[in-house]
């Protein structure tokens, strides 16, 4: 970056993929490739309810925020049509060195895939890749928590989850079970805030 010869200059890209730029300020010891398969670990063991959470918040969070992913979006769509195939996302893991047998980076494809649709989308990609600490915000989660309440209560209820699955294209789900997964205290057919 502060190399005068633009030919031995890093580029943009590379600015925006390194670990200072990726996690804070903070140098990892981890290459953004391996973070980024963690984070897809992580988002494959989770419930769909954070999923769709995650989903909202990734739809509102701005460029800057989310810039590398974009990069690394439009790397793994090789035929640029905006959806990464299972053949894609194969290719994309290997390129940045994952070592995962077809099983696993199938389980991976189907944990991103929040709407079931065989592809992932870019609002889907950045969900399943997005740095938690970026989701932990007050004001995304408020946001997030404000998509799934629609009449303003200060709960989510089961009406309006249904009507956030159906928006995200998520059929044949168990709303009850669902709640029950987030809201261990309070098994009704509401979420408080």
């Amino acid at each position: 970056m502060l190399i005068r010869n633009p030919k031995k200059r890093i580029t943009a890209h590379q600015v925006l993929c390194h670990p200072w730029i990726q996690v804070d300020g903070v140098a990892s010891d981890k290459p953004l490739d391996s973070a980024v398969l963690s984070r897809l670990k992580q988002f494959s063991a989770m419930n769909k309810f954070k999923k769709m959470a995650l989903r909202v918040i990734a739809e509102s969070l701005s460029e800057e925020e989310i810039a590398g992913l974009k990069e690394m979006f439009k790397m793994i769509d090789t035929d640029n049509s905006g959806l990464i195939t299972f053949e894609e996302l194969k290719a994309g893991l290997k390129k940045f060195g994952a070592n995962l047998n077809e099983s696993e980076m199938l389980d991976l494809m189907k944990a991103a895939d929040i709407d079931n649709s065989g592809t992932i989308d870019y609002g889907e990609f950045v969900a399943a890749t997005l740095h938690l600490n970026k989701v932990e915000k007050e004001d995304h989660l408020f946001a997030a928590f404000s998509y799934f309440d629609r009449d303003g209560s200060g709960y989510i209820t089961q009406d309006e989850l249904q009507q956030a699955c159906e928006e995200f294209g998520i059929e044949d789900v168990r709303l009850e079970e669902m709640i029950q997964e987030v809201d261990q205290d309070n098994p009704t057919s509401t979420l408080p805030h």
